[in-house]
């Protein structure tokens, strides 16, 4: 099995600290991530985000833009933990942003997204995804605490009710036509990606025979986030139910900002890559094979932020750089 690729919540930091050089000529390989949206994919590089969509006619649709990642502006904000905190929050807002334009730009319609619209949509998804998987486990494991002999047991079972509501989940809404169609995308996002850190024509036929996992996608990251959660919950004790959901949720920062560098050592490191492994197998439940006009889509969007990337200074975005 091939490691390649990148993922969003990685690259932006990387992007600051290095770039990796390619021969002949010393040009540089960016560091791109993606997302599935519907219809389509957003791909992402240092400097600029791309959605691109097929739409009801057939015609692929791509909207780029710029953005400024706080990373690029605030070196504070580059240390370890606090980065990783920074790079979710980003990932997410951007994500959603594109899951939103690309449910426009799929239905034909041209609606302008405003930032308290953004804002709106990511506290609901954050506040489902709390409530279904670190709420809902503490709160019935707190009702079964008697029963555990320990409190690493206790969080071990908690833990393992927290990956079971996960994979049901994931299970449960891969067997949803749109949904499927949207896992397609997200294995066309990788093998795009993986072609291009390949050194492969930016062309859907070369990219079908590339994986359609990536070492570092989300899917993987969410997983380290509930075994990180373990070890981190189980030196809390055992409060009261009010005090454990709120602990749960507070120390959530902390947990995603020690999954983000475990992550980025198990890249450096060869002996962590087995911790990643997992997070590889659930991709087989988050990732379809595509077909080619999905690989055109994928490749359309990862073209976009290469061709403004090349043609952009390599100082930081350029806010007046629309199109």
């Amino acid at each position: 099995m091939s490691y390649p690729g990148r993922e969003p919540l990685t690259f932006v930091v990387e992007e600051v600290e290095r770039k990796t050089r390619l021969p002949p000529g010393g040009r540089t390989r960016l560091l791109i991530g993606g997302q599935a949206v519907i219809e389509g994919v957003m791909m992402r590089s240092p400097q600029w985000t791309s959605t691109a969509v097929r739409r009801p006619d057939g015609a692929i649709r791509a909207l780029t833009e710029p953005h400024a990642s706080l990373l690029l502006h605030f070196r504070w904000l580059r240390v370890p933990v606090v980065r990783g905190c920074v790079a979710l929050y980003e990932s997410l807002t951007i994500g959603i942003k594109a899951l939103l334009l690309s449910a426009s730009l799929a239905s034909g319609a041209q609606a302008s997204l405003t930032g308290r619209q953004v804002a709106a949509t990511v506290s609901v998804g954050v506040g489902v995804a709390l409530g279904l998987f670190f709420v809902l486990p503490a709160a019935v494991i707190r009702s079964l605490d008697v029963y555990f002999p320990s409190v690493f047991a206790s969080n071990l079972v908690e833990g393992a009710l927290r990956v079971l509501i996960l994979l049901g989940y994931l299970v449960g809404i891969g067997r949803l036509p749109d949904v499927a169609r949207v896992f397609a995308y997200h294995g066309a996002e990788h093998k795009a990606v993986n072609a291009y850190e390949a050194g492969a024509p930016l062309q859907a036929e070369a990219a079908r025979g590339f994986s359609r996992f990536h070492v570092r996608c989300g899917t993987s990251f969410l997983l380290i986030v509930m075994i990180i959660a373990i070890v981190v919950f189980s030196f809390l004790g055992r409060p009261p139910l009010a005090l454990r959901l709120v602990s749960r949720i507070a120390l959530l920062p902390l947990v995603a900002g020690l999954s983000y560098e475990l992550i980025r050592a198990a890249a450096r490191v060869p002996w962590l890559r087995p911790v990643v492994v997992p997070g590889l197998w659930l991709q087989r439940l988050t990732t379809q094979e595509p077909d080619e006009r999905q690989l055109e889509v994928a490749v359309r969007a990862l073209r976009e932020v290469l061709e403004r990337d090349d043609a952009s200074p390599s100082s930081g975005p350029s806010p007046e750089a629309l199109s």
